[in-house]
């Protein structure tokens, strides 16, 4: 089975960092997705693509994964990257070129 190990990014909805801290492995999908008859809702044949496991370090996932026995990659972690900003930079003088 293949998983993929990554970082989540922040919610783009909000400011805030949760559920950011933890690893999460998640299997890919190894069927393809096809419209139910009665319903017309998506289905797969495979459930493993629901289940999504969390691990506080990069190490952990790593080896939970093979212990499993399962072949996995791993997305580096976005870091993040404030630009420090001032007040009063907005009042500052500059002079013209």
């Amino acid at each position: 089975m293949k998983v993929k190990i990554y970082k989540p990014s922040r919610n783009a909805m909000q400011s805030g960092l949760g559920k950011t801290a933890n690893w999460i492995i998640e299997c890919e999908v190894e069927s393809a997705r096809s419209p139910e008859s009665l319903m017309g809702w998506a289905s797969s044949e495979d459930t493993m693509n629901q289940v999504r496991m969390k691990f506080p370090t990069l190490e952990a996932a790593i080896a939970y994964a093979e212990k499993e026995g399962w072949a996995y990659t791993v997305t580096p972690a976005h870091d993040k990257r404030v630009k420090p900003r001032n007040y009063g930079d907005n009042f500052k003088y500059r002079p013209a070129e």
